[in-house]
């Protein structure tokens, strides 16, 4: 079971990992783009773009701080065997359900090894 949360929490520190470049990435790109569409709009239409801009950084930013930094500290934690790492890395499992198809098969390992652990758990009680 050992080797199943160090895989598990090899799997959310790199998802993770991807996660905060892949917004980096998206960022800046956004911010080159823009510009020049801004160029092409009309000015009656440029108050949209000083609005969207932010609102995309923003939502990056909470991705970022909700499900990336988490997912990196309770990887961590697992690898340095902390009880509370695999329930933290859980409930990250249950949002990644919905992250098809990668995310999907994460969410169902971690679900997985969270019920093993605790089968073994009360199997030894």
């Amino acid at each position: 079971m050992d080797v199943h949360k160090r895989i598990l929490a090899i799997l959310y520190i790199i998802s993770a990992s991807v996660q905060i470049l892949a917004m980096i990435i998206l960022s800046s790109i956004i911010s080159l783009i823009i510009p020049f569409i801004m160029e092409e709009a009309g000015p009656e239409a440029q108050w949209v773009f000083v609005w969207i801009v932010p609102f995309i950084r923003f939502i990056a930013f909470g991705i970022i701080v909700l499900f990336s930094i988490p997912s990196i500290i309770g990887g961590i934690g697992l690898l340095n065997n902390k009880p509370w790492a695999l329930t933290l890395l859980l409930v990250l499992g249950c949002f990644k359900l919905f992250s098809f198809p990668i995310g999907t098969a994460i969410g169902i390992y971690t679900i997985w090894v969270y019920a093993e652990n605790h089968k073994k758990i009360s199997s030894q009680s």
